[in-house]
């Protein structure tokens, strides 16, 4: 992937602690992305609604609607976007979370990550999306 793609890839990270959506709204937009932070699932699926984006980054834990039905929306309303979606949570998950996970078959980057692994994921889950 050039540096020419890369400036033009759209991030919504969706994230309810505030230093954690600062941290990957930093790291990301060093790389040239073009990020966008969302503080809860509701406000996500009006940006959504605006804007097409290369990848999510989606806490599991929220208030009010978790990543989970967050994807779950996702899928019944915008399917190719769910297919461009990142797990990521903080707390230890329960069985459940784990399992949907891996039945989603998206990516999972459990916190607290390092700015090298933020970013890996995410060119590995551009460079799938676009094979």
């Amino acid at each position: 992937m050039s540096p020419a793609d890369i400036d033009t890839r759209k991030i919504l990270v969706v994230e309810d602690e505030p230093a954690i959506s600062l941290y990957c709204s930093r790291v990301l937009s060093a790389e040239g992305f073009y990020v966008q932070v969302a503080e809860n699932s509701m406000v996500a699926q009006n940006m959504v609604k605006e804007t097409e984006y290369d990848v999510l980054l989606l806490d599991i834990r929220m208030p009010v609607m978790d990543g989970m039905e967050l994807y779950q929306w996702l899928e019944k309303e915008y399917g190719q976007m769910a297919q461009k979606v990142i797990f990521t949570t903080g707390s230890v998950m329960s069985g459940g979370a784990t399992g949907f996970i891996e039945e989603t078959g998206r990516p999972f980057l459990p916190k607290p990550f390092t700015p090298r692994e933020l970013t890996a994921i995410i060119k590995e889950t551009l460079k799938e999306i676009a094979e």
